[in-house]
């Protein structure tokens, strides 16, 4: 019998082991000095007293009281559904508990949330190298939107973008 895995909602007290996976989670991508975000950030933009300046919602997941994973995620809305969406920004199992469930779990609580909130889709990204993840996410029914491409502006595209005179 495997250890017992639980999934519950992030507290503010969990901002070290959030930004500790996300670190992890940028090596994992290739990218470990890309890492920006503090403690700070976490507590002030998704424990904010403030509900309007929280921008992002957490599970964590343990085993044996260890936190092992977290999926962080935000909704977003459907115009075509009328309805809100669930989107996973984020998911990662520290490498010793994967293939372990612990995915599985997280995602199982996020479609849990979904169908709570009246979300008419639950939606994610995975970087076109990372085999492992498209054959799990095939596997529990998502589906490949192959004809949607994401575009991105950083932060100085976006301040030019914002200084342009439009009329």
């Amino acid at each position: 019998m495997g250890k017992m895995l639980n999934v519950r909602a992030a507290r503010p007290e969990d901002a070290g082991d959030i930004v500790r996976l996300i670190k992890g989670l940028a090596e994992f991508e290739r990218e470990p000095e890309a890492v920006k975000i503090t403690e700070e950030d976490v507590i002030e933009h998704g424990f904010n007293e403030d509900p309007d300046l929280n921008y992002f919602c957490c599970l964590m997941a343990e085993r044996d009281g260890k936190v092992v994973g977290f999926a962080l995620y935000f909704f977003t809305f459907s115009t075509w559904e009328g309805k809100p969406a669930l989107y996973l920004e984020d998911i990662f199992i520290l490498p010793e508990y994967r293939r372990r469930s612990v995915a599985k779990g997280l995602m199982v609580e996020l479609a849990k949330i979904a169908v709570q909130k009246g979300c008419a889709r639950f939606e994610w990204a995975v970087l076109d190298w990372n085999v492992d993840a498209m054959d799990f996410y095939h596997a529990m029914e998502g589906s490949h939107q192959k004809e949607w491409q994401i575009f991105r502006m950083e932060k100085d595209e976006i301040e030019a973008l914002a200084s342009t005179e439009w009329e």
